[in-house]
């Protein structure tokens, strides 16, 4: 293979780029690969209403997403036709050698468009599925059906955990040898000097500094289950009646999720925050990050939460215990268990910032770079375009339609 000849074009395609991991994932390795070598383009969809946008971050790295109106998150017969047809126009335009999809809509529709167009490599980023907490059961089996389709026509599938991994392999959503693991790699130096930052969002709050403060960070959405964070907070305040709880983040749910604090008589010790991008000032003034949900591929808040330093606890489900190392880095409750969550948040408030914080905290600089993250995709990219034979990608362009 000989790289230099011209760059290797990829285009990257997800459905919208709204806040949370997938977004921070693919701006940066759209920004990461783009140099002599890789030619790197983003494709997207339209944000949803109430959801956060995060393409301020792609811009702020250099990347200018091409959006595709019809590609978001609602499935519609006739939007998901127009988006096929625009990204087969796409992909016959920009002759990619590699088509890389995130999430599930773009990973169908864009892999379907690369095996129309007979892209050389076709890769498919799981950060998580859908198998589980989102839909009823005959919805579930559809969605299980077509990505056992969609990975027919993929030349590799990625994970980002070890755990995600095991249960795409238990659905029989592809082969063992073809499913592998990429950990989220992100932006993370900004959360190791935090100490110049504590107090200013407490006092944001009108929370005291002998108040210990509980956050959760994340969408506003059912599979979050935030019932089961508000449930163990309860519990919480019973045991420790000074602690406070932070709910960060908005969607859906929002104006729900507030009534339910009210009819559970939390107003007094529940606060809502919306979207914030500031995100060192928050951790700085955490005391523990909670994770309630039913399901997770691998949670940006939990990383984020063992850089900064804050103890973790969640609820062990999907690439978490992977994150946690079982137990080791943070605790793990059972989904759904209240009790259990709530006696996990009191020994971590009680335990402060001791010996498992800091080894969680080592492990995530190490394990979740940036810069790891785009090394482990640029290395893959070249061993799938190798395993093509092709000495150059020049030949490879003009396999493509």
């Amino acid at each position: 293979m000989n790289p230099s000849a011209s760059p290797i074009r990829v285009m990257r395609i997800i459905a919208r780029l709204n806040i949370g991991g997938p977004a921070i994932h693919v701006s940066l390795l759209t920004a990461g690969l783009n140099d002599a070598v890789f030619q790197s383009k983003l494709i997207t969809g339209m944000i949803g209403a109430g959801e956060g946008d995060m393409s301020d971050l792609a811009r702020e790295l250099g990347v200018n997403p091409i959006v595709i109106p019809w590609l978001g998150r609602e499935i519609s017969l006739l939007d998901d036709l127009r988006a096929l047809l625009a990204l087969v126009r796409l992909i016959k335009q920009e002759r990619p050698h590699i088509v890389h999809t995130h999430t599930a809509k773009a990973g169908f529709l864009g892999r379907m468009a690369a095996f129309l167009c007979c892209v050389p490599v076709i890769v498919h980023t799981f950060h998580g599925h859908v198998f589980r907490g989102y839909f009823g059961p005959l919805k579930t089996r559809l969605f299980i059906w077509l990505e056992r389709l969609a990975a027919r026509l993929s030349s590799m599938i990625l994970t980002v955990s070890e755990g995600l991994r095991d249960e795409l392999i238990a659905y029989r959503v592809a082969p063992p040898d073809r499913i592998r693991v990429i950990p989220l790699g992100l932006p993370l130096a900004d959360l190791t000097s935090l100490e110049g930052l504590r107090g200013r969002f407490r006092h944001e709050l009108g929370c005291s500094t002998g108040s210990p403060l509980v956050g959760i960070i994340g969408r506003l959405v059912p599979v979050k289950n935030h019932e089961l964070f508000l449930a163990a907070a309860r519990l919480v305040v019973q045991a420790m009646p000074e602690v406070r709880f932070v709910i960060v983040g908005d969607g859906e749910r929002r104006a729900e999720l507030e009534a339910l604090v009210t009819q559970m008589g939390l107003s007094d010790v529940v606060c809502f925050t919306g979207w914030r991008r500031d995100l060192p000032l928050i951790y700085a003034d955490l005391d523990v990050v909670v994770i309630s949900s039913h399901n997770e591929g691998t949670p940006v808040s939990l990383i984020e939460a063992m850089a900064a330093g804050v103890p973790v606890v969640s609820t062990a489900v999907g690439g978490v215990p992977d994150v946690l190392r079982g137990g080791e880095l943070g605790a793990l409750t059972p989904p759904g268990d209240a009790e259990a969550l709530s006696v996990a948040i009191l020994e971590a408030l009680r335990n402060g910032r001791g010996v498992r914080t800091k080894r969680a905290q080592a492990w995530a600089l190490e394990g979740y770079d940036a810069g790891r993250l785009v090394a482990d995709m640029r290395a893959l990219y070249l061993e799938l375009l190798k395993q093509k034979g092709v000495q150059s990608v020049d030949t490879l362009s003009q396999d493509i339609l």
